[in-house]
């Protein structure tokens, strides 16, 4: 079978955003604007409350879905149309914004460790005016599977080890997990040939690709993944944590400005004149 090598190493760029949370941003910087249908992949993590205390404010979205992986905290997220929930550590939400979506994502404490992934998904040009959706998903509801001795993931979205993450019904066809590999351990896991695909390492290190060409990656970095049947990982001394994602591309012309992601410019203006008029969801 084919593997996939590494073919770039992302280090993510401290960066704020919403009312100045800070966060590491990996994918959607001058590095690595968008990796198909990929178009931002955000880590938050801190435990100074002056970093995220004050949340992510009402703001709109049209055309794509946000991802929420936490890991430890608390976050509080609401819509103009009544919707709510919290997401607390090892919940996941994904979101669908489609036609349009106005929502606040607020942390529910008021000190401790806030730590998480926030994820952006291209939307296919037939669905970017669907209506909105949520998926909310408990801890409880993330399924954990062995995928060899020493490797176990949490699925959120896919398939691994015969066993389906909870999320469906997304167009990209995504896979992601969450990997835990012990020191010493080793682990190769098949991936859909042609989808895009990348691995995030945000604590400790592994080595990613063939055995006599694998490429070291360190907490803080994203592995761009070349095309084939499969990806193998290796560890060292230590354990390493990290996220593995892959997704078929859609191979679409891409138009985005700030929380809009269309297919033209004049898509765009529409998204931004419909905000301001407070017709977004159409």
């Amino acid at each position: 079978m084919s593997e996939r090598r590494v073919v770039k190493i992302v280090t993510g760029q401290p960066t704020s955003d919403g009312a100045g949370v800070r966060l590491r941003r990996v994918i959607g910087t001058q590095d690595l604007d968008h990796l198909d249908p990929f178009l931002l992949l955000d880590e938050f993590k801190s435990d100074r409350p002056d970093d995220y205390l004050a949340g992510f404010p009402d703001h709109p979205h049209r055309g794509f879905e946000t991802v929420t992986y936490m890991l430890a905290g608390s976050m509080r997220h609401q819509d103009h149309v009544g919707n709510r929930g919290e997401l607390i550590a090892g919940s996941v939400q994904w979101m669908t914004a489609g036609r349009g979506i106005i929502h606040s994502e607020m942390p529910q404490q008021k000190d401790g460790l806030m730590w998480g992934f926030q994820l952006w998904v291209n939307l296919p040009a037939r669905d970017k005016m669907t209506a909105p959706r949520y998926q909310d998903v408990p801890p409880e509801k993330v399924p954990t599977v062995a995928l060899a001795d020493g490797a176990s993931a949490r699925v959120l979205v896919g398939e691994a080890g015969g066993v389906s993450g909870p999320v469906n019904g997304v167009a990209t066809q995504p896979l992601y997990l969450d990997v835990t590999l012990a020191p010493h351990g080793r682990l190769s896991h098949g991936l859909p040939t042609g989808h895009s695909a990348f691995a995030y390492v945000y604590d400790g290190r592994a080595r990613f690709g063939p055995l006599e060409d694998s490429t070291e990656v360190a907490a803080g970095q994203l592995a761009v993944l070349g095309d084939g049947e499969l990806v193998n990982v290796a560890t060292g001394d230590g354990t390493a944590r990290f996220l593995l994602l892959a997704a078929r591309p859609l191979r679409e012309p891409i138009a985005r400005y700030g929380p809009f992601v269309m297919n033209t410019r004049e898509e765009i203006l529409q998204a931004v004149q419909d905000y301001q008029r407070g017709t977004l969801l159409g």
